[in-house]
């Protein structure tokens, strides 16, 4: 049974109607290091427009891979207003805000995913840490979620996908313009995957091209060397896609891959979004360092502002 973690601004609330799916909460036999076609993909939910406008997608990956979706709604039970605890006390309030989200959770969505089809989980806690943890513990093969970053998009993006992307163990999946455009018919399946040359980039090519074969999708790839506007270092620039295009034909013969091949010299993130643009992808696949390693702070900056702007939804292996 779930607990609520105590703290000074609200009481504990009773256990006894605090219900989660114990399936969801045990540790389950893991499997292999091997990529396997998608199968259970996690959608988390707020009951947002953003996420209204997300099932599209979640629908169409489901549809390409006959995956299982699980609904997931993460109850804050000790984010109470000055208000609130000013008129009730903290508990009945809890127990008032996890009871409309039950109500919420149940009628959410069900054309799209019907329930007998689609389990949907009500959890209590921080919303970060309960979608990672249920991923990780289950086994999920994908999160999908919307990034909620509003009109200030270009500065901030919403704190719970970012933490999702900053702790996910899975890939994770997100589209800023789900609200605003509608994924492409299913016989349309172009994916890039951006490749930086760094000791993961056979993971990262390794999932990209598993994924797409399982989706039926053209996949192409992408490295782009940083630009320089000294035009005395254009043969180093053409010794730096040599180079390039060497190590991903080794990649490539490592992974049995045989996709097309872009080497493109600019800005990192802006040449990526335009190779995203003008190759009308579906999907833009790029890598995360992972945690604990020198680059991830790094690399989580690109990768924030990556799905900030892209035109198409993007993978974060």
């Amino acid at each position: 049974m779930a607990k609520v973690r105590k703290n000074s601004s609200a009481t504990p609330v009773p256990p006894s109607w605090i219900r989660c799916d114990k399936n969801l909460m045990e540790e389950p036999p893991r499997r292999g290091d091997h990529y396997q076609m998608i199968q259970k993909i996690l959608f988390p939910v707020d009951f947002s427009p953003s996420c209204a406008a997300m099932a599209a997608y979640v629908e169409r990956a489901a549809a390409i891979f006959g995956a299982q979706v699980t609904i997931i709604h993460v109850c804050d039970l000790s984010s109470h207003n000055g208000f609130e605890l000013y008129a009730r006390p903290g508990n009945d309030i809890a127990k008032e805000h996890w009871n409309l989200a039950r109500h919420k959770i149940e009628f959410f969505l069900t054309t799209e995913f019907p329930t007998e089809k689609s389990p949907r989980v009500l959890l209590p806690g921080n919303a970060a840490n309960m979608i990672t943890n249920t991923a990780r513990r289950n086994r999920f093969d994908l999160i999908m979620m919307p990034t909620h970053a509003g009109r200030f998009r270009r500065m901030l993006l919403g704190s719970t996908t970012a933490k999702v992307l900053n702790a996910s163990d899975c890939p994770v999946l997100t589209a800023q313009h789900a609200a605003a455009m509608a994924p492409r018919p299913l016989e349309h399946r172009k994916w890039v995957c951006a490749l930086a040359l760094s000791p993961d980039s056979e993971r990262v090519l390794r999932y990209a091209k598993s994924v797409a074969l399982a989706a039926g999708a053209d996949l192409s790839l992408i490295h782009v060397i940083e630009d320089s506007k000294a035009q005395s270092k254009i043969r180093r620039r053409s010794d730096g896609e040599r180079k390039a295009l060497q190590r991903i034909a080794e990649l490539q013969s490592s992974v049995g891959s045989e996709a097309r091949v872009s080497i493109a010299v600019g800005p990192v993130k802006e040449t990526l979004l335009a190779q995203a643009r003008e190759t009308y992808a579906d999907v833009l696949v790029i890598g995360r360092s992972r945690r604990g390693s020198l680059r991830h702070f790094e690399d989580l900056d690109l990768t924030y502002s990556l799905v900030r702007d892209s035109s198409c939804p993007v993978v974060s292996v």
